[in-house]
């Protein structure tokens, strides 16, 4: 080749990466359209209130990659998990708003599909040479930092509202200035930025270091257990917001010294029943503060599980569109409020805690952004039934599939077909009423019913696409 002839391949090249660079950054900034200001009225506009005796206390405890399943296996143990479950209420068909952490916690703090917070994809810290990969290959959508801050967080409402607000564990939405958890409505945080496969992996009290990586996680559950403890006792006489976002069981397992070995599914069931174990200790402490009927506590997963675990007997797991990737286990306790040792199977998702809290608390829901959350008390304490029919899942910012009523259509897309991956397969109509984990199709069948569904993703993706960010 001669010199000429290389210097023009070398150019053509080369214009063809600018090119493509330019490309996906449009694509990447289509739809944005940040407006912080609408964030800062709405908050502003939340009054304190007057009579803060009267405001339950709201935990949520959120494990990171726990199966469904996990909870029913003979070979882990979850006495703990299993008697707040008789104490209180267990919904059966309670979604993630995303089979992935950083956008499912997006959807549960924000009460919206994640696409619409721009948090499509999870979050790497920023030494992470994955971040080259991600972007190369597209997969990091719209060029976030972190949670944008016209996006409004549960915290935030329960901090304006008079709530002492704690997060002690996985935040996973943001690791500059501006995006951490004491930006957003945290009185106190306690826990690491990034999941626990990303490096450096720290632990943080508020904006300082205080365990340098690489921090010991076996030793995760148990500190995470004692500092969400002492943030109950510090905050007994006070209306208090605790978000107990566990590392565990999410790749690599680990567990204490103490629950090492103890587990008949190795070191992730080891996991597990420690997480078991530290949600004895929460409802134990309440009950001995006197806080058991003033205090809703909430537990659940933010996905289905991913390299171990039990997805509840269904199809797919997490990263995936299948019901193992996005149905995930939730008990509710509130004695004297939630009848005990109840069932139901009525349609409800993650983004819906925002709405719940927010109304249990009395602060006002925002009126210029589409909420997808609806308030889901009535559906806990047995007095009507789920007010949703339908559910949207997405792959990143790509809507795949819907679920109405009992039925789900999925799209043509990459499946679970490990030997034909990473062709197509599809579309696909599943009865979940008689065929939970989507084992046979019904698509020649129900040809109409299927058109149906289609319809409806078709008419949600143009909404979406004209109006990506909800604005009113």
């Amino acid at each position: 080749m001669s010199r000429r002839e290389f210097l023009k391949l070398a150019a053509i090249g080369g214009g063809a990466l600018v090119v493509g660079g330019v490309a996906r950054q449009v694509y990447n900034h289509n739809g944005r359209d940040f407006q912080p200001a609408r964030a800062k009225a709405y908050l502003e506009s939340i009054q304190a209130s007057l009579t803060p005796e009267t405001l339950p206390n709201i935990i949520i405890v959120l494990c990171d990659d726990l199966g469904s399943g996990d909870l029913e296996s003979p070979a882990i143990s979850t006495p703990n998990i299993k008697r707040m479950a008789f104490e209180g209420v267990s919904l059966t068909n309670f979604y993630a708003s995303a089979s992935v952490c950083s956008p499912s916690r997006a959807g549960l703090l924000t009460g919206r599909y994640p696409v619409r917070t721009l948090i499509s994809t999870p979050l790497l810290s920023t030494d992470n040479p994955m971040n080259i990969v991600m972007d190369v290959l597209g997969r990091y959508s719209y060029d976030v930092q972190g949670i944008p801050k016209d996006e409004v967080l549960l915290s935030e409402v329960l901090h304006r509202r008079g709530y002492h607000t704690g997060l002690v564990g996985k935040w996973h939405l943001g690791g500059t200035p501006g995006y951490l958890p004491n930006d957003r409505g945290f009185d106190s945080f306690y826990g690491a930025l990034w999941s626990n496969d990303d490096t450096p992996y720290a632990i943080y009290r508020d904006r300082q270091i205080v365990i340098p990586a690489p921090a010991d996680e076996d030793f995760l559950t148990r500190n995470f257990t004692l500092q969400a403890l002492d943030f109950i006792q510090s905050n007994k006489d006070h209306p208090f917001f605790l978000y107990l976002a566990h590392a565990m069981p999410h790749f690599p397992e680990h567990a204490s010294p103490a629950f090492q070995g103890k587990s008949g599914a190795g070191l992730y069931g080891d996991a597990v029943e420690e997480l078991d174990w530290s949600v004895g200790q929460i409802l134990t402490t309440l009950k001995q503060l006197g806080l058991d009927d003033r205090t809703l506590v909430i537990f659940s997963s933010d996905n289905g599980p991913w390299m171990q675990g039990n997805p509840g007997y269904l199809r797919g797991r997490k990263l995936e569109w299948f019901e193992g990737g996005f149905r995930v286990p939730f008990i509710a306790r509130w004695p004297g409020v939630f009848p005990p040792a109840t069932t139901t199977d009525g349609l409800s998702m993650n983004f819906d805690l925002f709405v719940t809290c927010a109304q249990i608390a009395g602060a006002p829901l925002p009126q210029d952004r589409i909420i997808d959350g609806k308030d889901i008390l009535p559906l806990l304490k047995g007095d009507a039934p789920s007010p949703h029919d339908t559910f949207f899942y997405y792959d990143t910012r790509t809507l795949v599939a819907v679920r109405y009523r009992n039925w789900k259509y999925t799209r043509l897309y990459l499946t679970d077909i490990a030997a034909y991956w990473p062709t197509q397969q599809g579309p696909f109509l599943f009865d979940l009423s008689t065929d939970p984990n989507e084992s046979y199709s019904l698509l020649e069948e129900q040809p109409e019913r299927a058109a149906e569904l289609s319809a409806k993703l078709d008419a949600f993706e143009g909404e979406m696409k004209s109006n990506l960010r909800g604005w009113l």
